[in-house]
């Protein structure tokens, strides 16, 4: 029999022989793939739905949000979360890799580097700033990973990335080796601002220790080991302090109610006029622009999908011609 949680809007409930549908927060050890992951997470619960969001590097540790059942529809809505890492920058090496695994390709010596210094440089890569993805990762170029080039060592050109660097904190300075914290937006390679830091200062370096330490609303701090995850009696009471169901995975999507006699259309994906739903107060809906998420509950306070705010042509952008459709069940239909 499989063992899983019912769960409600508020949360973890009861165990239940059904599917897990939420988020789990779980920290990858050092040496796993992410990969690896989630194939002992899926023998645990023994269930087949089952995936991650964001990838973490094999040599990194740290928070690896796992989606659980129905969790796997709503990747594409976690994709905007931020995250935190703290790192070692090991300066007057660089890699092929840009970290830890790669070959040494250069090296520098890094006598009469001031710490002055280092810290200015580092605070130079706060903000908007544009990366080259590396050859070691999963980006595509025409259809391809760049990872399998680099592996035929080949390098593809790759156009530079915006990315956001919001906050960047020298922690410590130890010889050669650089402490950093860093909060940023999707899309940041730590591995390529650690390298960019020392092409910066002249002599090089790469990533030599990542952790991540949160993604979105999960903290490593909560994050649980894999080992803690058995199929044993106490699976219900180690996963409640870092589960997320689905509808709190979601809280910057503003949140409507459907009417108990409108719940047979959702179900069939037919859309909702808006003269029919019924706006939480907690939320700016009348505000909300054509094309805007929303987290669909029924009247019990339970979500049951995610939805697109739509307008007719007849009425473009005017509340009398908007309905809300159905673009991700969260329930079984």
């Amino acid at each position: 029999m499989e063992v899983t949680l019912a769960t409600t809007s508020q949360g973890l409930s009861k165990i239940e022989p059904r599917h897990f549908h939420g988020i789990l927060n779980v920290r990858k050890p050092v040496g796993w793939t992410s990969h690896d992951a989630v194939l002992r997470l899926r023998r645990v619960f023994g269930i087949q739905k089952i995936g991650h969001a964001g990838t973490l590097d094999p040599a990194a540790t740290g928070v690896l949000p796992v989606l659980l059942g129905k969790g796997t529809k709503v990747a594409n809505y976690l994709l905007e979360w931020e995250k935190e890492y703290v790192a070692v920058l090991r300066l007057g090496q660089a890699t092929d890799t840009q970290d830890a695994t790669g070959t040494i390709i250069q090296e520098s010596s890094v006598e009469g580097l001031a710490e002055a210094d280092i810290r200015a440089a580092v605070r130079e890569f706060e903000g908007e700033i544009q990366q080259i993805p590396p050859m070691y990762s999963a980006v595509k170029v025409k259809g391809q990973p760049l990872y399998r080039a680099a592996r035929r060592g080949e390098t593809v050109e790759r156009r530079p990335r915006l990315v956001t660097i919001y906050r960047l904190e020298t922690l410590a300075v130890r010889g050669c080796e650089v402490d950093l914290r860093v909060h940023c937006s999707k899309g940041t390679y730590i591995r390529t601002l650690c390298a960019d830091i020392g092409n910066r200062l002249h002599v090089g370096g790469h990533l030599f220790w990542l952790e991540r330490s949160r993604v979105g609303p999960f903290r490593v701090q909560d994050a649980l080991d894999i080992d803690e995850l058995t199929d044993d009696d106490g699976l219900a009471s180690t996963m409640r302090r870092a589960f997320l169901t689905i509808d709190e995975a979601l809280p910057q999507l503003p949140v409507v109610e459907v009417k108990d006699e409108d719940m047979k259309k959702v179900m069939n994906g037919v859309p909702i006029p808006w003269r029919d739903v019924l706006v939480s107060h907690d939320d700016c809906t009348s505000q909300l622009r054509e094309g805007q998420r929303v987290r669909m509950r029924d009247q019990q306070g339970r979500l049951v999908a995610i939805g697109i705010t739509v307008s007719s042509a007849r009425s473009p952008g005017g509340h009398e011609g908007r309905s809300v459709r159905v673009e991700t069940m969260c329930i079984e239909r």
